[in-house]
């Protein structure tokens, strides 16, 4: 099948969803209220809690919650054939993923920007909230010391990247002093600093940085330590001072590189030569019900979630606005991750290098995806989208080195722009945790961050090259979209307590927390036969806070359809 057709059939259905299911959401379930007093206005710190431009916000929110997520899962999840990825990816983003971020959104809102675990005391009981924010944290401990070794695997792989993603930190301060020091228009300033930007990219190209092994660190340990340090700071500056204008910048980054690669497919329409379909490659987990937890973001991904309660929705200026935020922020998600299908299956038959052989057509994509241990390294989910990418964008005249460093950037810095977004999110989930136990003196911002920002240290030297995280990494995917469906799950009972139809969630919740729960009982039985000790002990205790979650906020919502409680809570 033409790659063009499949793009735009996507794009298309994407249009459609948001004017017609979204709008219906935002109208009939959530009921927007453009005259409401949002948490950014009543609780304005001009830290954490700042008014913002639906355009400025749209980019942090859309930045922080893409990473390199919609990229590696399909990326990996072409294996089993891209149309079953397609169709997930399509059904997922419209009815459940885009739902997920929505309402997590919309309930936040309504109750002072708190996190959706936060909010599970309210809208469900006190025990709940600890359960859940313990979820959360560990998803996060994961998130942040992962990502730190996402982008040095990029920067060692592509070291092109390298001095366009940390010059990028100096033109978003300049940026955000501009907007909101001298009260310049955001658009025309925005534009100058992608220009500038794109300069640095085209210096980076031939001018690659390298980070040298010393003191017994190779270097990806290297990157990790510089890259938690710079987590820290970030995460603890005004948002407006770094993170705003940083994702403001990248969201522009998005749409040019969005924009490059519609007119690369149009312009080399590539033909799939991935399979439409392949239940059972070698040595693949089964399809059923993995893929579903596999490409995580790229359709509905817990952790959006907790970007959409737990930094978006403290800078919301007006609630109608969360609909194009958190709705259709996730379904620019899902056409970013059509992009990877197609990169992936048809952008790699351009050419692909590997062992000093350039392979094309259906070779190009059998030598990556021979079996599922071939394409499944963290280097290789990475170079398929990037070389697919690179390839077609070529087609339109631009240097092969410019647009390796160029996709390079790309990746670098939606992962830069998640490691930040989810160090301050663990920022709030220890604040949470720690008044909740009675340590009021750990909830401060600069204690809080240094528990969120060390705990990840201490995982990533877990192994002393700083790739730690990866030990733990199996976890996550289920643990992820398991907290997808308990963030439904909440949504639901919020839903029901105001006595408007719940269908609309609910469905999505016992579909993810059906298929995420047999996915996670697939892995305890393959970490318990492979004697993997530590990977079941922990997905082991997960599950059981999970299921104990679950059965609690089930018998609050028997209660609610049983007609057992009197009212409904004033602070829901």
């Amino acid at each position: 099948m033409n790659s063009l057709l499949i793009a735009v059939i996507a794009a298309v259905l994407y249009l459609v969803a948001y004017h017609t299911y979204g709008k219906f959401l935002g109208r009939k379930i959530f009921k927007l209220n453009p005259d409401a007093v949002c948490p950014s206005t009543e609780l304005r710190d001009d830290v954490d809690f700042v008014p913002t431009k639906k355009p400025i916000l749209f980019g942090h929110h859309f930045t922080s919650i893409a990473g390199t997520g919609p990229i590696v899962g399909p990326a990996v999840a072409i294996i089993w054939g891209w149309v079953p990825a397609m169709i997930w990816i399509l059904v997922g983003s419209i009815f459940m993923g885009a739902v997920h971020d929505f309402g997590a959104m919309v309930v936040s809102l309504r109750n002072q920007g708190r996190s959706i675990g936060d909010l599970a005391s309210d809208i469900v009981n006190k025990r709940v909230r600890i359960l859940f924010l313990l979820i959360i944290f560990f998803e996060l401990w994961i998130v942040v010391a992962i990502f730190g070794v996402v982008i040095a695997v990029v920067f060692k792989i592509y070291p092109g990247a390298v001095l366009p993603v940390f010059m990028e930190i100096p033109i978003a301060l300049w940026l955000g002093h501009m907007i909101y020091k001298k009260g310049a228009a955001h658009l025309p300033m925005s534009i100058i600093a992608v220009v500038l930007m794109y300069i640095t990219v085209v210096i980076g190209a031939y001018v690659p940085i390298k980070m040298p092994a010393m003191l017994g660190l190779n270097d990806i340990a290297w990157w990790v330590v510089v890259l938690l340090v710079y987590a820290y700071i970030a995460s603890t500056l005004p948002v407006q001072t770094l993170l705003q204008p940083r994702d403001y910048i990248n969201s522009h980054q998005l749409f040019v590189a969005l924009g490059l690669l519609m007119l690369g497919v149009i312009v080399a329409h590539p033909t799939m030569v991935a399979p439409a379909a392949n239940f059972s490659p070698e040595g693949a987990p089964p399809m059923l019900p993995m893929i579903f937890v596999v490409i995580a973001c790229g359709a509905i991904s817990g952790f959006h979630s907790l970007v959409s309660s737990g930094t978006s929705s403290k800078q919301c200026d007006t609630e109608t606005n969360s609909l194009s935020i958190g709705y259709g922020g996730m379904l620019l998600e899902g056409m970013l991750a059509t992009f990877v299908i197609v990169a992936c299956g048809a952008g790699i038959a351009l050419g692909f290098a590997k062992g000093g052989e350039t392979f094309t057509g259906v070779a190009a994509f059998t030598q990556h995806y021979g079996s599922w241990v071939g394409g499944t390294g963290l280097g290789n989910r990475l170079s398929a989208f990037i070389v697919g990418s690179a390839n077609m964008i070529e087609t339109l005249g631009l240097p092969a080195k410019i647009t390796i460093t160029l996709m390079g950037v790309f990746v670098a810095s939606f992962a830069a722009t998640t490691l930040d977004t989810a160090t301050r999110l663990q920022r709030y989930i220890v604040s949470e945790l720690t008044t909740a136990i009675g340590i009021p003196a750990a909830a401060k911002k600069h204690p809080a961050t240094l528990i969120a920002v060390v705990t990840a240290f201490i995982l990533a030297f877990s192994k002393s090259s700083g790739v730690g995280a990866l030990t733990l990494w199996p976890l996550f995917g289920a643990t992820n979209q398991l907290l997808a469906g308990l963030a439904l799950l909440v949504i639901t009972i919020y839903l029901a307590r105001k006595k408007i139809p719940i269908s609309y969630t609910l469905i999505p919740m016992i579909f993810m927390i059906i298929m995420t729960g047999w996915a996670m009982l697939i892995n305890l039985s393959n970490f318990y036969s492979g004697s993997k000790w530590l990977l079941f002990s922990i997905g082991l205790c997960t599950f059981i806070l999970e299921i104990w979650m679950i059965i609690e906020s089930l018998a609050v919502l028997n209660k609610v359809y049983g007609k057992r409680i009197e009212a409904t809570p004033e602070a829901v």
